[in-house]
């Protein structure tokens, strides 16, 4: 699926695929954290069934308003433990399949909003 390309200084979003993800011109196959300004390949497992506590809890290291969580092919939530600590924290966390978490990372950064995107490939 490819998106509309935009005037958006820094990162963007610009196509997804199962298995693979199009941030400006770079071409990633494996989990990321897409900020703004910043693309992080080290931090998150493969895939869904690998995510832990740690791995979800090292966002708020990244200052966002807002989370995004892309849990892969289809929407899966992790317990609730994992994300409640940034309510607390007034960090807002959604949760949704990848796709759509690529395109609700480019909604927020055009609306301006300090905003990651956890992206799990599967």
């Amino acid at each position: 699926m490819r998106f509309a390309q935009d005037s958006n200084e820094g990162n963007s979003i610009r196509a997804y695929a199962q298995g693979q993800i199009t941030v400006n011109d770079q071409v990633i196959v494996s989990s990321v954290i897409v900020t703004p300004d910043r693309i992080i390949r080290e931090w998150l497992p493969d895939s869904f069934a690998g995510l832990e506590k740690r791995h979800v809890a090292r966002l708020a290291e990244l200052e966002p308003e807002i989370i995004v969580l892309g849990t892969g092919a289809k929407s899966r939530f992790p317990p609730p433990e994992y994300t409640a600590g940034f309510l607390i924290q007034g960090i807002g966390v959604e949760i949704m399949d990848t796709a759509a978490a690529c395109r609700t990372f480019n909604i927020l950064i055009s609306e301006g909003r300090r905003v990651v995107a956890a992206l799990l490939m599967a």
